[in-house]
């Protein structure tokens, strides 16, 4: 009995603060316009890649596709090569074997076409790891702080507009959320726009990862790692932590809504107002005017002190 009572403390004890901040964090959430399309989701029976919706995921794309063909090519010479030398060179068809053993010019081709197609595809993949790496001169910052196991969001440029996104519980989920992957308080972020991503950590790494924006960078505590993304279409974009990040690590949403720029600016409005209010001290309870009551206000004060 002991040992179960000891068990349903520690879970009230974990549970009850997440209930609390998920319950006041979603209820100070600003308004998000309701005919926003979903644009970045996983699909049922979903064999290919997102589309893409960043230019930096385009050129993903466009590599996956290179090398698609790439592959192909070669996975079909080599089945044809093998079913022409299962042919050709069988027992019957061939019963005196071949007894060479060098060929320069196949020996030299196998050693410089394979370099060739490696270098084909370096040129490419070189460049798009440089593109996605920074962007200079950007019209919005914005820093990443993952947390076990929530995301904590911070806009510099804004006022230090900083605010937490947890995510939704099923019990709570509103028709259009989307079950593991909506968040109370989505990521806001302007369309057209280069926008300088800043992602660390409070405590274990973690990884800021939307993959119809290209978005996937580590977030290592006492690290900065740098990313951009500019947003090609308003709309809702989601993503997850894809870092075993703990207990919770499934439960780590990226909730992204792109907003043309006048709504995003009215939403930081509204959305400076409403958390600064969260983020407000409470006020002290009124206390009766009595020198027995100040003396013990004194003394609480002065043992915590020392």
């Amino acid at each position: 009995m002991q040992l179960i009572r000891r068990l349903f403390v520690a879970v009230l004890t974990l549970g009850i603060p997440f209930g609390i901040s998920f319950a006041a964090a979603h209820a100070q959430s600003p308004a998000i316009p309701a005919s926003l399309p979903v644009l970045g989701a996983p699909a049922d029976w979903q064999m290919t890649l997102q589309p893409p919706h960043s230019p930096v995921k385009a050129d993903m794309v466009d590599l996956n596709h290179l090398v698609l063909i790439i592959i192909g090519i070669i996975s079909a010479f080599v089945a044809g090569l093998l079913v022409w030398v299962i042919w050709r060179y069988n027992a019957k068809r061939n019963p005196v074997p071949s007894q060479t053993t060098h060929n320069t010019v196949i020996e030299i081709s196998w050693t410089v076409l394979p370099v060739l197609i490696l270098v084909l595809i370096a040129i490419p993949s070189f460049r798009l790891v440089y593109y996605e790496d920074k962007t200079y001169d950007p019209d919005l910052t914005i820093k990443v702080t993952g947390h076990q196991w929530y995301w904590e969001y911070t806009y510099p440029d804004k006022k230090n507009l900083d605010f937490s996104s947890y995510i939704i519980p099923d019990d709570k989920l509103k028709p259009g959320d989307m079950r593991l992957l909506s968040a109370d308080n989505p990521l806001v972020l302007p369309v057209g726009k280069n926008i300088r991503i800043l992602q660390t950590s409070g405590d274990v790494i973690h990884s800021f990862f939307i993959p119809a924006l290209g978005l996937q960078r580590y977030a290592i505590p006492g690290r900065t790692i740098e990313t951009w993304v500019r947003i090609d279409q308003a709309g809702r974009y989601y993503g997850e932590c894809n870092q075993i990040c703990g207990t919770n690590h499934s439960r780590m949403p990226i909730d992204i809504v792109a907003l043309p720029q006048q709504q995003f600016d009215a939403w930081v409005t509204q959305a400076q107002k409403q958390f600064a209010a969260d983020a407000a001290p409470a006020e002290p309870p009124i206390r009766q005017a009595t020198s027995s009551g100040a003396s013990a206000i004194a003394v609480s004060y002065q043992g915590q002190q020392h």
